[in-house]
């Protein structure tokens, strides 16, 4: 049976799962930042785990299943940036000169994929929410974050969790996952043992600690500049001046600011999760994953506002963890069932296998091509199967 490796790049601490027949056998964890100044170290982490058969690599934005060795050497920075990170080196570069934290785990990411190139490693990069072909196109159409790969992962995971905690097989399984880590908070809806939906960090209706979430379009407007370290800061940590989100949630009853950022933070989750009932069907229960989620006041709010809905609890993560988690611990399942271990029958039924394409292929605004990330990504798309939803529309506008 495969002995394989999940790593996953979050906002405070990249973490790394290795699992032996399905089973926890290894765990690390190494602050973000100091990951991003010391790449060095994360790889001699993952190089401690001696054998591995697959590592299923920090995954950003997600693409189709595709292999480190089939990029070349050569256009692996331009095509991490790109597809993973959705953004431009020049943009990261300017995230760090501003010492910004999302700029941190970004920059960390791409030096950790390119330290793990060079040493030849089994890895894989595994699918975000919005690849699965088990989401009609029409929820996708100008989206990028319906959930990033980290969270579908916990998804993969809180599928098998739901299925052996009730003693049912994942086609019966019905739950909606709300995952609340450091900077981002996401809710994704599961309906027969498969995602069918997913609302990401950026594209919540209130702020994370580190995001904003979704913004009214006339707000971009009146900006009139926005960069992708904005993306990352402009969530309640820079409204309420606060370092942590335990820091942030001790003021609410204090500080009229950290109240409203509070307010809107749990009422963007409530929202959202009525928003999927119609999707899922009955809903056998929901699960709790993610840093601010283990908040008991944050616990205490999500209970009172949505427990008449259904029974809502922590989740419980694979036996044996106790340092790594629940994110890292879905990308080590989903490289275990990759590899033909455990977990195969699950990441068969997800649709992991079957996801296509890059977040960026449903974004039809006219201008997209025209800037510097849409440039960059026409010149690499031929590197993935078929031709980007995106794409084939303009191309058929064109014709017409």
């Amino acid at each position: 049976m495969p002995r394989v490796l999940g790593m996953d790049p979050g906002s405070k601490s990249i973490d790394i799962c290795g699992l032996c027949d399905g089973r926890i056998c290894f765990e690390k964890s190494i602050d973000t930042v100091e990951a991003s100044k010391n790449p060095l170290r994360v790889v001699e982490l993952v190089e401690g785990f001696q054998g591995v058969d697959l590592i299923a690599l920090p995954s950003g934005y997600g693409v189709e299943l595709t292999y480190l060795d089939h990029i070349e050497d050569n256009m692996l920075e331009d095509w991490y940036y790109t597809f993973i990170l959705a953004t431009t080196k020049e943009e990261i570069v300017e995230g760090l000169n501003r010492n910004n934290i999302g700029a941190f785990i970004y920059d960390a990411m791409g030096k950790i994929v390119r330290e793990l190139k060079k040493r030849r490693v089994r890895g894989v990069f595994i699918p975000a929410v919005i690849n699965l072909e088990t989401i009609p196109l029409h929820r996708k159409l100008n989206k990028i974050d319906m959930g990033t790969a980290d969270k579908l992962a916990v998804a993969v995971l809180g599928i098998h969790e739901v299925s052996q905690e009730h003693k049912i097989p994942y086609d019966r399984v019905n739950y909606i996952h709300v995952e609340m880590g450091f900077g981002y908070n996401a809710v994704i809806a599961v309906r027969n043992g498969v995602i069918v939906d997913g609302v990401g960090g950026t594209l919540m209706p209130g702020p994370a600690f580190l995001t904003s979430g979704a913004l009214d379009l006339e707000v971009v407007q009146a900006v009139g500049l926005f960069s992708k370290t904005d993306v990352f800061s402009t969530g309640c940590n820079v409204l309420t001046n606060t370092m942590s989100p335990e820091e942030f949630i001790s003021r609410i009853s204090e500080d009229p600011l950290a109240e409203i950022c509070f307010d809107a933070m749990i009422e963007s989750i409530v929202k959202t999760v009525y928003s999927m009932i119609p999707l899922v069907g009955e809903v056998r229960e929901i699960l709790l994953s993610g840093r601010v989620s283990r908040n008991p006041v944050v616990k205490d709010y999500i209970e009172d506002k949505l427990g008449g809905l259904t029974s809502i609890r922590a989740m419980k993560g694979l036996p044996g963890a106790s340092i790594v988690k629940e994110t890292a611990q879905g990308y080590a399942v989903i490289a275990d069932g990759i590899a033909g271990g455990v977990f195969k029958e699950l990441v068969d039924h997800v649709g992991i296998r079957s996801a296509r394409g890059t977040s960026l292929d449903y974004i039809v605004h006219p201008r997209f091509m025209k800037s510097k990330l849409g440039t960059k990504f026409a010149e690499l798309r031929r590197l993935m199967h078929g031709e980007a939803f995106n794409i084939r529309w303009w191309s058929s506008l064109g014709s017409n």
